[in-house]
């Protein structure tokens, strides 16, 4: 499904009726999303952070869905939707404070960066391992539906994770209770280094929903309006009653898998310089503009406040203080046990002996 021509306009058989505002705020977070991104890696190279997992290419995707939930519905991400969370409002600091795991990271320093979380905005925390975060989205759906609320579960995940144990799982669940959950698969070609045409024989990953009884669709996921339409439809289906739906968003990852990866040794310039053609940013934009609502001087300030918004954030994360020592053993016990107790005691005498050694 494609709602934005290649022209710009929009198709009035798709057209989901959006406010123009709406669409301008929606293009508006896609190039927030992007800014801050492209900071994170600088920075991450630099050395100031330790990792980061871009979104490059694949904004309309995440923005789009986001976009189209209800306040109700839960969010389950991968690790790539910190556009989604800034979406629902997430405080851009308090992520810069995460990522630099320091004493105003809501994690304490204790998780990994890129892997933020957060109850009030209905964001459930990030799992590095593939595929594990469908079945708790489909468990937070079962739940909601046997307490008799109107929410929804939203699962991002990659197009690797289908070939996991518990993205099977998952789905035979919910097609069998017909859980409020969408299946929210980025298609972005390539699960790290292997290419989605060695994953999946079928023609398409969508073609593996019906097995499970899951209505499924296929959607152009650099087409942030054709994106909202599919997902607010899964949405209103969910919520009357209709079960879960699997949605394969075609997108591409103009950046490396992570900032651990390299992916030059796996496809070749040309393949991504191809692909930039298709880059949901200038999609959108050429809509807003030839609508009206949108011009060159708009984007370019548009593009500077957002730098100067992510620069000052970083500058204040990198003035804040580190997170304790003392926090690596809190959280887990109301009372913490003897061998806890001890480790702290020992790891706050080994930090007071190095901060106390001559320098040699």
């Amino acid at each position: 499904m494609q709602v934005i021509r290649d022209d710009g306009s929009l198709d009035p058989r798709l057209d989901p009726g959006l406010p123009v505002e709406r669409v301008v705020s929606l293009y508006k977070a896609m190039v927030r999303t992007r800014v801050v991104d492209d900071r994170l890696q600088k920075i991450q190279r630099q050395g100031r952070i330790a990792f980061h997992v871009g979104s490059l290419g694949e904004e309309a995707a995440i923005i789009g869905a986001a976009a189209a939930l209800r306040d109700q519905d839960w969010i389950v991400p991968c690790y790539r939707e910190v556009g989604a969370l800034l979406w629902r409002g997430y405080p851009l600091q308090r992520y810069l404070d995460h990522m630099y795991g320091n004493a105003g990271d809501p994690a304490r320093g204790r998780q990994m960066p890129s892997h933020s979380f957060s109850r009030e905005h209905r964001y459930l925390a990030v799992s590095a391992p593939i595929g594990t975060q469908i079945p708790h989205a489909v468990g937070l759906a079962m739940a909601a539906k046997k307490r008799g609320l109107d929410e929804c579960a939203a699962v991002f995940f990659g197009d690797g994770a289908t070939s996991s144990n518990d993205f099977h799982a998952a789905m035979s669940f919910a097609g069998v209770y017909q859980a409020p959950v969408l299946f929210l698969c980025r298609n972005n070609g390539y699960a790290i280094s292997l290419p989605a045409s060695q994953q999946c024989a079928a023609r398409s990953l969508a073609d593996k929903a019906p097995g499970y009884g899951i209505r499924a669709t296929r959607v152009d996921g650099n087409d942030a309006l054709a994106v909202w339409s599919v997902v607010r439809e899964a949405v209103e289906r969910a919520s009357d009653g209709g079960g879960p739906t699997f949605i394969e968003m075609m997108t591409y990852r103009l950046g490396g898998h992570s900032t651990s990866d390299d992916p030059r040794v796996y496809r070749s310039d040309a393949e991504v310089e191809s692909q930039r053609r298709a880059d949901p940013l200038s999609k959108l934009r050429m809509h807003i503009e030839q609508s009206g609502a949108w011009s060159p001087s708009l984007d370019e300030q548009w593009h500077l406040d957002c730098e100067a918004e992510a620069r000052e954030a970083v500058e204040r994360a990198e003035a804040q203080a580190p997170s304790e020592l003392s926090e690596l053993f809190t959280d887990v016990y109301a009372e913490r046990p003897w061998h806890l107790r001890e480790q702290e005691e020992q790891a706050l005498r080994d930090r007071g002996r190095k901060q106390g050694a001559p320098n040699e």
